[in-house]
């Protein structure tokens, strides 16, 4: 493990590992869903890769994750290094507020003077010494100014399942003020976005420091603020782990970017080129992933294909997939589903898996 400097001792990375991952389905499941699985076969999830990808900047015992409690095995096994204190266990899905605050609550309650970097389990970064660096300098940013920062993507395409920001005046390198926060635009204005060049993604990426998180939800999230504080001299002792038991699913589900990034005044955007995907589609694994010479991708399976191209084909347990004149589709086996979709109809899966639901129950979910 790289040698850190002991003021990067204050500096901590919590790790949102609760998600389902329903837009994945069949592949993704509520018992194993996308962030404990090895997607591009590296023997290491997209946990485990979000986990080393922060270790030259946070210390591992500085690191943790907050996941629903139904996964507590699979983050053990994955991260077997990682101590008790450091996985925190939601006994309810309450979206990204009630789970940041948490985090933040409990590492300030260990140290008073921490920072901390927030990331989702399940994205993918490819130049990740550059992401590192951006990460240093955000951490120097937020801790002498006690700003609010999120990490800005510069858009490739007029994409309409991401946010977007709108950068504002200037204030240090590659760091400016945000104008405003529009979330999952329709197509023709994610195209006057793109072309105007005042925008970028919002990665879902957060720095800040907890003492500045905790003030900030207190202000613009106070009933989720008031379900911490009642309990607030119970973190770091014993007894925070019952009280959450007893508390937490009482917190509003509501996500971070609406009860605080869109209301508060102290909010910053810093634009990195780290070669981010936030991997949450069938297309978007498709995009990076290699290909055969007939643009197929082929997921932990054997694959002969005829007159066939532009396919995803994930499919479990090595079995040998035979197909002949199919362009365009997703092809998914896993256990007792099989999903056969057109690439350009995947925005209809979380329909498909709300309409199993209905009439299956939770059988195949």
């Amino acid at each position: 493990m790289p040698e850190l400097q002991t003021a990067n001792n204050h500096r901590y990375c919590v790790i949102m590992c609760g998600g389902i991952g329903s837009r994945f389905w069949p592949y993704s499941r509520s018992n194993c869903p996308k962030q404990f699985i090895d997607f591009f076969g590296t023997g290491r999830s997209l946990l485990q890769m979000t986990f080393d990808r922060i270790l030259p900047v946070v210390p591992a015992e500085n690191v943790l994750v907050v996941t629903n409690r139904l996964y507590a095995d699979l983050v053990r096994e994955q991260l077997p290094d990682l101590a008790d204190d450091q996985i925190l266990l939601e006994p309810a899905r309450r979206n990204t507020a009630p789970c940041i605050a948490w985090a933040a609550y409990h590492i300030e309650a260990r140290d008073p003077h921490a920072s901390m970097i927030v990331m989702p389990s399940d994205h993918l970064i490819i130049r990740e010494a550059v992401f590192q660096e951006n990460i240093r300098t955000g951490f120097d940013f937020v801790e002498s100014t006690g700003a609010l920062l999120t990490l800005g993507i510069t858009p490739s395409r007029p994409e309409t399942g991401y946010g977007y920001i709108q950068i504002g005046n200037h204030v240090d390198g590659d760091i400016n003020c945000v104008k405003t926060f529009t979330e999952k635009p329709n197509l023709d204005l994610a195209k006057v976005f793109l072309e105007s060049g005042e925008f970028v993604w919002n990665s879902g990426i957060f720095l800040w420091k907890a003492s500045t998180i905790k003030e900030q939800l207190r202000k613009h999230a106070p009933d989720i603020a008031q379900v911490f504080d009642n309990g607030e001299s119970l973190f770091n002792t014993p007894e925070e782990i019952p009280y959450i038991e007893d508390n937490f699913a009482g917190c509003p589900s509501n996500s971070i970017d609406y009860a605080v990034m869109e209301r508060a005044q102290n909010v910053y955007v810093e634009r990195v080129d780290i070669g981010w995907n936030d991997l949450g589609t069938w297309s978007a694994l498709f995009d990076n992933s290699p290909k055969n010479n007939d643009r197929n991708v082929a997921q932990n399976c054997n694959l002969l294909a005829y007159k066939s191209s532009g396919n995803i084909f994930a499919v479990k347990d090595d079995k040998l997939v035979v197909v002949s004149g199919l362009e365009n589709y997703i092809v998914a086996d896993s256990g007792d589903v099989l999903l056969i979709c057109p690439i350009s109809e995947e925005q209809q899966i979380k329909n498909i898996v709300n309409d199993t639901r209905l009439k299956f129950g939770d059988k195949f979910l």
